[in-house]
């Protein structure tokens, strides 16, 4: 049943990705009028999580933000279906880092890099990343279910030369980087909602008190890695302005959780910012202390 569904599904995705990018935000428009309008997909939950995080605005305002991020996230399908058969010289275009050279500045000093993404804006393009440094890139996701949409989501994100590992194997994989000193930067989205039981902190996240993701810390620690934020800036439809944010590079000697707290601070300034490009949908405050 997963390989039928496969095989009935990618093609049509395939041949929509071959579709400029301007018959994809004509169809993103249409979407985001059912999703919206129609559908109503997950409106309960965004307009809970508005109403927490923002609630000295007015409904109005949430309203404007709530359509706005619809308005986002189906831009964010077709980018992300673009993705499959995107070229490299077009992805360069569309997603600009500012400051690429700080990754010179980590090799030539034998420094390995974990990148710090948020749900925030592009996260997907951010595989285009690795391409810009001589670091050995690597990118850390969690496996799907259907097997050959798992592979396929692979290829997407490894098209341009980063090894994608499983977030069960990360650890181990760069522990082997590290022991064989080859400098690599490390991809991963980390501002998710860890499971209850199995997180170490509790801090606020854009004023609400919910168990945060610590991992990318705890690892730098270990490994003494530099640490940054991919900074990701929607200037328009399909174009990104990013940079790196360093958050430490000599993790080691900060304080328990310092680290964690300054990636929290900076997506809070991007979501404060324009919030309509955070993901809303996501029951990100859903173990939220209760007052």
């Amino acid at each position: 049943m997963q390989r039928l569904l496969y095989f009935l599904v990618y093609p049509i995705l395939w041949l929509l990705s071959l579709l400029p990018f301007w018959v994809l935000y004509v169809k993103s428009t249409v979407l985001y009028f059912l999703v919206y309008y129609v559908v109503g997909y997950r409106k309960k939950v965004v307009f809970s999580n508005l109403a927490l995080v923002f609630p000295d605005k007015s409904d109005a305002e949430r309203i404007k933000i709530a359509k706005g991020f619809y308005q986002h996230l189906c831009d964010l399908i077709f980018e992300t279906i673009k993705g499959i058969s995107i070229s490299e010289a077009t992805l360069r275009k569309r997603y600009v880092i500012e400051n690429a050279e700080i990754f010179d500045a980590y090799y030539a000093q034998g420094r390995s890099l974990l990148v710090c993404c948020a749900h925030y804006a592009n996260w997907e393009w951010s595989s285009i990343v690795p391409v810009m440094t001589k670091l050995k890139g690597f990118g850390v996701y969690k496996p799907l279910v259907n097997r050959y949409f798992d592979s396929m989501v692979k290829n997407i994100r490894g098209k341009f030369g980063a090894t994608i590992v499983s977030n069960k194997k990360a650890v181990t994989t760069l522990f082997k980087m590290s022991k064989q000193e080859i400098p690599s930067i490390t991809l991963l989205v980390a501002d998710q909602t860890p499971k209850l039981g199995a997180f170490k902190l509790r801090d606020d996240f854009m004023g609400i008190n919910v168990p945060v993701f610590t991992g990318p810390e705890d690892l730098a620690k270990r490994l003494d890695f530099n640490i940054g934020y991919l900074q990701t800036v929607k200037v328009k439809r399909g174009h990104y302005r990013v940079q790196l944010i360093p958050l430490s590079e000599a993790p080691k000697s900060t304080e328990a959780f310092e680290i964690t707290r300054k990636f929290l601070d900076e997506i809070e300034k991007q979501i404060y910012a324009a919030p309509e490009y955070y993901l809303w949908s996501h029951k990100r405050w859903k173990h939220r202390k209760q007052q």
